[in-house]
């Protein structure tokens, strides 16, 4: 068993050092909105972005890799806490709730290349994973308490060009609550974002 565990360490230590590695500039668009566990009010998604860096480690001849990134990102929505009484009363009315997040991706992607000679100028690719969020800023809002970090899952898709662009939109669910209201401490809200990306690796 343990010269079984030492082959594979070997094995995954040999796969790693022929990795090709790269990093880029990131920045793009979202469409940010929050889902939460009851319809009481209503929640209209807002605008928002990201902007950071992301690393690309791909395993030659396989097509898969991963990714990383160090991102700050613009989340949240409008939520109207005037229709409901408990809230108008103390004076609040449709709150532009938003959230300023350092997001932490770890995704597993592939990239097909095999396009015999194509891919040096247009590659497709996918790839999906956790999400990790710390929560660095938020509107003031005193109806609402705010979690310090969440987890959310994304899937996407996209295309590189000439090999240093890639193009690329995602989803993001959120797999934990990001923010709740104080009153009513059972409703909480998760993330869900649309994003489009655009990157230029170095």
């Amino acid at each position: 068993m343990k010269k079984l565990l030492l082959t594979i360490i070997a094995l995954m230590a040999v796969v790693a050092a022929n990795a090709e590695f790269r990093y880029a500039g990131i920045a793009g668009p979202t469409l940010t909105n929050l889902s939460f566990k009851q319809d009481l009010v209503t929640v209209s998604q807002t605008p928002g972005f990201q902007a950071g860096v992301q690393g690309e480690m791909m395993f030659p001849g396989l097509g898969f890799g991963i990714d990383l990134g160090l991102i700050y990102n613009m989340a949240g929505a409008k939520v109207n806490l005037g229709e409901k009484i408990i809230w108008q009363s103390q004076g609040y009315g449709d709150e532009r709730i938003m959230l300023h997040q350092i997001n932490i991706p770890f995704h597993l992607r592939f990239k097909y290349t095999r396009l015999g000679g194509l891919e040096d100028y247009f590659a497709p690719f996918v790839y999906g994973g956790p999400d990790f969020s710390i929560l660095v800023g938020h509107s003031k809002c005193d109806a609402i308490k705010f979690a310090g970090g969440d987890l959310g899952l994304t899937a996407g898709i996209g295309f590189e060009l000439w090999r240093n662009w890639q193009v690329s939109g995602s989803y993001t669910w959120g797999m934990t609550y990001a923010l709740k209201t104080k009153l009513l401490q059972d409703y909480s809200a998760r993330n869900r974002q649309w994003t489009l990306r655009v990157a230029y690796f170095f």
